[in-house]
């Protein structure tokens, strides 16, 4: 790591990069489409939105993952939980209608899987990027964001 890796903030440098998965609830094969095709950007605006950066994204079928470089002065669970909340209530709006077996603004399952991310970045990243094949479920369109 050089020095120049490291952001900063008034009284600290940082470089903190979490692997983060979740999936949307019962585990439906909602991601694509449509819904794949908007939640890309959504997801990097809110991320911004609390000073976070989505360094790389995948979505499969049935779940998303994600390389985010979070500041310390928010907590990884702040800043997952506004993102899976806000992104749940613009795709109700966006999708819901009247559709059957549509959860509302309940989208995604509780909770998520994270990892922190030291010098293995780049093994990290691959693993996201080769998510299709691994899950062995792909989709004729890729599903990174």
């Amino acid at each position: 790591m050089t020095a120049s890796a490291y952001e900063s903030l008034s009284h600290s440098r940082w470089d903190c990069k979490y692997h983060v998965v979740f999936v949307p609830k019962y585990r439906k094969k909602v991601l694509y489409g449509k819904i794949r095709n908007y939640l890309g950007p959504l997801f990097h605006e809110l991320s911004n939105q609390r000073g976070s950066k989505i360094l790389e994204g995948h979505m499969v079928q049935d779940h998303v993952h994600m390389l985010i470089k979070i500041p310390p002065k928010y907590s990884v669970a702040e800043v997952i939980g506004y993102i899976k909340g806000k992104s749940a209530i613009a795709v109700a709006r966006q999708f819901g209608g009247r559709q059957r077996n549509f959860n509302g603004e309940r989208f995604w399952a509780r909770g998520y899987a994270v990892s922190t991310v030291g010098f293995e970045e780049v093994q990290i990243r691959e693993y996201i990027r080769n998510q299709e094949q691994i899950d062995g479920r792909g989709s004729e369109k890729p599903g990174k964001f």
